[in-house]
């Protein structure tokens, strides 16, 4: 990503926020000089995602000011979060309102039955009324792993077992549209950003916590993700030199202690039937025997490392806010006082004091629309993007 599209995508995740805003309170809102502002938005208006609204009258004296706001309709853009069992997809509008839904699930894991998977599901959301009135441009693809987002490419994911899927030129053959992959947090610290808790903060973290643990940082206003698409793997930051093995063949990763897999293992080590998280969830909320006891003492040690973890990330980047999400949210009550604590004993001088921490209960439909903002995000970096139906109007 150029300069230029950083500050394009800048600017679009203010407008968004604003819902209507001027130029003037844009270069307020974002920190762009207002000559600097005037130079991006005029591409933006020249290929239509952004429009002019009207003018507005400045409380005091001065000059109307013209308005700006999204183009909604100009254009449709498909969302789409790969997870293990099942693929989940949405139509947005390039606000990232959602315009339709659906979902489907994997008979199969592999590559090939999941791109197909994913390639009936843009079908159908292509096939909505919805799509009829604003056509498909581009599809955003969130998964679990180390996802090389300038070739497209899934490098490696241990949760779905893949090596090398070149997920952007296949699902490109199936659908006919460009599509941006990268990995499914980014995607969500991406929807946090532009209209959820992130909203209007410049430096965050999204972590995640269920079958692994995992991260999408936001810095400076701009997603984070490294020289090769690797910054924010938080679930392997080693913790416990003699710990357990990690899914990655390391020892005492994060994520081989504070994850569900590992509140399992902790579980069953101890001799007790835990064939589930649920059951875990039930025998430490519910259970006054011993089972009750060993399950409650796992969550807390997962809390344990989850906020020497976040301490970790304090440190180093002094956040404004960390929004902790994932399957694992729904079960907080049981880690979130051993994860405060921890974090709180491990951050240095003011970093805890200095930022925010929240819970964040998202749904499947949440991590598609943050795909959907990588799309979104693909057609502001470019020059110009025509709907199907303008360039069979214009004979391209």
């Amino acid at each position: 990503m150029t300069i230029g599209d950083a500050a394009k995508i800048r600017l679009l995740a203010a407008i968004l926020g604003a819902g209507e805003i001027s130029r003037a309170r844009l270069s307020e809102l974002t920190g762009l000089s207002a000559s600097r502002v005037t130079k991006v938005v005029a591409p933006l208006l020249e290929s239509g995602v952004i429009e002019e609204v009207g003018l507005a009258h400045a409380d005091g004296p001065g000059r109307p000011q013209q308005m700006l706001a999204v183009r909604r309709n100009r254009s449709a853009v498909v969302g789409i979060k790969l997870a293990r069992t099942r693929v989940t997809g949405v139509l947005t509008d390039m606000d990232s309102q959602v315009l339709a839904r659906t979902d489907r699930k994997l008979t199969s894991i592999g590559p090939d039955a999941a791109i197909r998977a994913m390639g009936k599901v843009c079908d159908e959301l292509r096939a909505h009324p919805a799509a009829a009135r604003i056509p498909a441009v581009c599809v955003g693809v969130g998964l679990g792993g180390h996802v090389d987002s300038q070739l497209g490419v899934c490098v490696h994911s241990g949760i779905l077992g893949w090596e090398d899927v070149a997920i952007a030129d296949r699902l490109g053959a199936e659908t006919g549209l460009p599509v941006v992959v990268n990995n499914d947090v980014n995607a969500l610290a991406v929807a946090e950003h532009w209209f959820g808790k992130g909203r209007g903060v410049r430096s965050f973290a999204v972590v995640t916590m269920g079958l692994g643990v995992g991260c999408g940082l936001v810095l400076n206003d701009s997603l984070h993700t490294g020289a090769s698409g690797l910054a924010g793997e938080f679930g392997h930051i080693p913790l416990y030199p003699d710990g357990p093995v990690c899914t990655c063949g390391n020892r005492g990763c994060l994520e081989a202690v504070g994850s569900f897999p590992a509140i399992q293992r902790m579980v069953r080590d101890e001799g007790i039937a835990c064939r589930s998280i649920a059951q875990a969830v039930r025998l430490a909320r519910h259970d006054d025997t011993n089972a009750g006891t060993v399950a409650r003492q796992a969550f807390a040690i997962a809390g344990t490392a989850l906020g020497r973890g976040l301490a970790a990330l304090c440190n180093l980047l002094n956040l404004e806010k960390i929004i902790l999400s994932g399957e694992g949210v729904g079960a907080h009550d049981l880690f979130a006082p051993s994860l405060e604590a921890a974090w709180r004993a491990h951050s240095f001088s003011t970093a805890a004091d200095d930022c925010e921490l929240i819970f964040d209960v998202v749904d499947q439909d949440m991590w598609a629309r943050g795909a959907a903002c990588l799309a979104i995000q693909n057609v502001v970096s470019s020059r110009v993007i025509l709907s199907p139906r303008q360039r069979t109007a214009t004979g391209g």
